[in-house]
């Protein structure tokens, strides 16, 4: 049997989640844009830069928080604090995590304004952490390790280049895990209960159902559906809590980064497409911001992203990506180093 059709059958009970990316109802980079940037948002406290970021997100007090890369690309060597909170309106409140983080990565906040922040592995060989997933309060107290900093690893209690974390409602947690592209790493999902005990793991190489290139980013939404932004698959699959593959969105682009809001609208943030041959080779699309509603699949708004030569560049725009569900959107770059705000107008 034809493989196409093979997978067609499976998403079929998720028709919505199953949209094929050359449908006429999801143009690869729709026109529409209803948001403006906003220059300057973000106000570093004096003799700071900001650096390379893909995370960002807010807490219940609406303040929002940013985990650069210690205003370079690493924090290896570095004393900055690299985890930094900023008010509703950008002004700089206070940083915490120098001296604990190698090459901070992915960043969500659970529902007692915890921040939990995955830790990929060092960038230059030099460092000896990295490889883990941290819980801080929001004074930055650190009050749960994941894994084991700077042993990478399989099985139950170590990562190996943890990319993103995620807190559902039952205080579940997901991680994922395998940042090495051309399918030659060991992705996967793990989930472990509210007490950090792992319950099981699923996923391995390949562009099955169930399968990753670089399962990068996670998210959730009002039904409870985990959604995983495949990135070397140029795909989202989507899975009950459980891991049982329920179908597949490709019309949202290469995804880095994916943020659902209480509206079940999802935002998805591609950084890396080019149709230049190798790394990022996904012909047709463009980076930027594509936003539509998971209820549908169907894309609505496309941000461009402002790079001037994407396809001379292994990543420009958004890596990590957040919405405040009140029409702002918030998007961390790594090759631009900034955090840019959004509005819709």
């Amino acid at each position: 049997m034809n493989i196409r059709i093979v997978l067609s059958l499976l998403v079929l009970p998720m028709a919505a989640l199953a949209q094929p990316a050359d449908s006429p109802r999801a143009e690869h980079n729709p026109a529409t844009n209803r948001y403006a940037p906003l220059q300057g948002f973000f106000k570093m406290p004096a003799g700071r830069a900001m650096g390379a970021s893909s995370a960002v997100t807010g807490d219940s007090k609406g303040n929002i928080w940013v985990v650069d890369r210690c205003a370079a690309n690493t924090c290896i060597g570095s004393n900055l604090a690299p985890v930094m909170e900023f008010d509703r309106n950008g002004n700089f409140i206070k940083a915490f995590g120098a001296g604990l983080l190698q090459f901070p990565h992915g960043l969500t906040i659970d529902k007692q304004d915890h921040l939990w922040i995955a830790d990929g592995k060092p960038t230059d060989g030099k460092g000896v952490g990295g490889h883990a997933v941290f819980e801080f309060d929001s004074s930055g107290k650190l009050l749960r390790t994941l894994g084991k900093p700077g042993e990478p690893g399989g099985g139950p209690d170590r990562f190996t280049d943890p990319n993103a974390v995620l807190v559902a409602p039952d205080g579940s947690l997901f991680v994922a895990e395998g940042h090495t592209s051309d399918f030659k790493g060991h992705p996967r999902i793990i989930k472990f209960d509210k007490n950090g005990k792992f319950i099981k793991a699923w996923g391995a190489p390949g562009s099955g159902p169930g399968q990753f290139g670089i399962p990068h980013c996670l998210a959730m939404d009002s039904k409870g559906r985990l959604y995983v932004g495949d990135r070397d698959n140029n795909r989202i699959q989507v899975f009950t809590q459980d891991g049982k593959f329920l179908g597949q969105f490709t019309q949202f682009g290469r995804p880095s980064g994916i943020v659902i809001d209480r509206n079940d609208k999802l935002y998805v943030t591609d950084s890396e497409s080019r149709a230049k041959d190798g790394y990022g080779h996904h012909p047709g699309w463009k980076r930027g911001v594509r936003i539509g509603s998971v209820k549908d699949g169907v894309v609505t708004d496309f941000i461009p992203d402002t790079w001037p030569d994407p396809e001379n560049s292994s990543t420009s725009g958004g890596e990590g990506i957040w919405a405040d569900g009140k029409g702002a959107v918030y998007s961390a770059q790594v090759g631009q180093k900034e955090v840019v705000k959004y509005e819709r107008n």
